[in-house]
């Protein structure tokens, strides 16, 4: 078997974490320490992040969607085949190196998606970007972290407490969904998406397509409208 090979390190703004992009052949890691957070065979459940969310919107015109984390641009690429042509994605992510990769040692799995007129890649912090926008998104889709009990940012700890899980329903628009993946369930987080205001489901998707890998988690919350 090839050996990993170590391409690149990211430091995560405002905190001490450090993220490495790794290489073996023609896959692709970013780990955190000895915790892989991402890989380029596992994109089921990324891609399911957006599916899931296009499905509860609806066929709506020129649908906006936030998508918290470039990553791999699993969910991305999924967000462009599903919400239609018309659609407006706006990628938040909090790491330059991330960006950066896209276009540079990760571009034999982004291909050209970034390329599209109508995404939009910013180099910030999605909270920060939902708090600034009322009733702005019809879709806002989180794959920060591991999820609610993430590991690699305290700071994320923030993004799904009840205080911002209500700022980020005043940032949809009626009927708009927030979508949040997970790599385990929460049934904290779950009951904190109810109080917030949303209609909640709780579904288990598997890592890789075709229903194969670890099981991961899809909190799907619908805003009244």
């Amino acid at each position: 078997m090839k050996p990993w090979i170590h391409l690149d390190t990211a430091n995560v703004p405002g905190d001490k974490t450090q993220l490495k992009l790794m290489q073996r052949g023609d896959e692709f890691s970013i780990m955190l320490g000895t915790n892989e957070l991402m890989n380029s065979r596992l994109s089921g459940s990324e891609e399911a992040l957006a599916t899931l969310s296009a499905e509860r919107v609806g066929n709506r015109p020129q649908p906006r969607v936030l998508i918290g984390g470039l990553g791999m641009g699993f969910t991305l690429r999924a967000a462009q085949a599903c919400f239609g042509p018309d659609r407006e994605l706006v990628v938040a992510e909090l790491v330059p190196e991330i960006i950066a990769w896209a276009r540079g040692p990760l571009t034999p799995v982004f291909g050209t998606c970034l390329d599209d007129p109508r995404v939009r890649v910013v180099n910030d912090d999605v909270g920060k970007v939902i708090a600034a926008r009322k009733a702005a998104f019809d879709a806002i889709l989180l794959d920060v972290d591991n999820g609610p009990d993430g590991v690699s940012r305290e700071q994320n700890d923030k993004l799904y407490g009840l205080k911002s899980l209500r700022t980020s329903l005043d940032a949809l628009r009626p009927g708009g969904v927030l979508a949040v993946w997970s790599a385990h369930p929460s049934e904290p987080f779950t009951k904190r998406l109810a109080t917030a205001g949303f209609a909640v489901e709780e579904i288990k998707v598997r890592a890789r397509s075709g229903g194969r890998g670890a099981r991961h988690v899809i909190w799907l919350g619908k805003k009244p409208g």
